[in-house]
């Protein structure tokens, strides 16, 4: 069928791009009246802004809280300059909104930034910007979501009111650094991966990177091809694959099993890399496709770090930090060596559990889904999760799809019924 949705826009004035809500929800006592939403959605990300435009198609009013001051401030505030997403663009895009035929197969990170940019205003998404959610429960009485939340701008408390709640602040919530004894005294420059945004001023420091995920792996890429020594921690297994054999098997997912995905990307994979024990990373027993489809683990997407590894101009270590002592840090293997840098590539923690307080078994104690996909989007008494099973840009979309149309037919059931069938209300596989 030929895709009659318009591509979006890129190039959105940011100023223009958000509806910004004022004064109803302004400072207030305790007892001051509450802001009556149909949904309130928490995370304006991906997520989020797909949930808002799938919902309001269907003519269902939400309300976005977040609680930074822009939409999608992942890819905004809180990735490397050097980022590209690593699957073609016909997976990154959200519901409603292809990207353009003349946009890269693999867009930059601020190309895609401008494309949320572009979603939330092409879809009048409404959003209350630096609205931190402090509590979120449901009151069986008045069959309603009461969720509390502060105003960063003003010290205010809001309070908000709804029959639905959709979850959709992410993984990427905050950081995660482990706990090195000696750490807090190195006399170097310590960093998340959250706060790297280029490798500017390490040419010839030695820099250690810890974490070998597709941010720890990328980093390191770029530390040493602008002249650090690079060394990064290592310590279990991990399949690496090129961008091209992943669009290779995500092609093929629709058609084949599992085990025959995972033959052939392991086959493609040996013919580009080799043996890549050799050199300190271990293949996992599990196939890629199949570690992908039944747990959090996600392949690492080579950009040219594995020919420095193999180069010798970057060094895998295989143990952890233990601890440091001045610019020595001692490994868990007994090895020791001197950085001038750290940059610690060691993922993110979702906060939902801080705020989160109802228990029907939607959220895990991880602040992720419980549930694996595909049940688990839908909770009770109107709770929804989006984008919380690690499923990338395409699960965000198709969660905006499936909790859209189930609040569509809990309001407007005549009209759903009517509508089924129709653009924007398939289930749409994939990743």
């Amino acid at each position: 069928m030929k895709n009659t949705e318009r591509p979006i826009t890129w190039l959105v004035p940011f100023s223009s791009l958000l509806r910004l809500e004022h004064g109803a929800a302004a400072a207030m006592a305790p007892e001051a009246v509450v802001t009556e939403e149909e949904v309130i959605i928490v995370g304006a990300g991906q997520s989020g802004l797909a949930a808002a435009a799938c919902l309001s198609l269907r003519g269902v009013r939400s309300l976005v809280l977040e609680r930074d001051d822009c939409v999608g401030s992942l890819w905004r505030k809180r990735a490397y300059d050097r980022l590209h997403l690593h699957l073609a663009k016909k997976y990154c895009a959200l519901p409603h909104a292809p990207h353009p035929d003349d946009a890269p197969t693999y867009l930059p990170r601020d190309d895609f930034a401008r494309y949320l940019d572009g979603y939330a205003a092409r879809f009048a998404v409404r959003t209350r910007l630096r609205r931190e959610v402090r509590s979120a429960r449901y009151d069986p009485v008045a069959a309603r979501w009461e969720v509390e939340a502060v105003d960063l701008a003003t010290g205010n408390a809001e309070r908000y009111a709804a029959r639905f709640l959709v979850v959709a602040s992410g993984e990427n919530d905050e950081r995660f650094v482990p706990e090195v004894p000696g750490l807090e005294a190195f006399p170097g420059e310590v960093m998340h991966a959250v706060d790297y945004r280029s490798p500017k001023g390490m040419r010839g420091k030695a820099v250690l990177v810890v974490g070998f995920g597709n941010s720890g792996m990328e980093i390191a890429y770029d530390l040493a091809a602008a002249g650090a020594v690079t060394s990064i921690v290592v310590r279990g297994e991990v399949h690496l694959v090129t961008k091209e054999i992943w669009n290779v098997a995500m092609a093929l997912y629709p058609y084949l099993p599992l085990w025959i995905i995972d033959k052939l990307v392991l086959l493609m994979s040996a013919v580009v890399f080799g043996d890549t024990a050799q050199h300190g990373l271990r293949r996992p027993a599990m196939g890629p496709f199949t570690m992908k489809d039944t747990t959090p683990a996600y392949p690492v997407f080579d950009v040219g770090t594995y020919a420095k590894i193999r180069a010798g101009e970057i060094r895998v270590l295989p143990a952890a930090p233990k601890s440091v002592r001045g610019n020595v840090v001692e490994f868990e293997d007994g090895e020791r060596h001197p950085f001038d840098a750290i940059v610690f590539a060691t993922g993110y923690r979702s906060a939902v559990r801080r705020w989160f307080k109802s228990e029907d078994g939607l959220i895990g104690n991880d602040g992720m889904a419980a549930r694996r996909y595909p049940e688990h989007w839908k909770g009770e008494n109107g709770l929804y999760c989006a984008g919380m099973v690690r499923r990338g840009v395409y699960g965000s979309g198709e969660d905006a799809e499936l909790i859209a149309g189930d609040i569509s037919k809990l309001l407007h059931p005549e009209e759903e019924q009517a509508n089924t069938g129709k653009p924007g209300h398939a289930h749409r596989n994939g990743y």
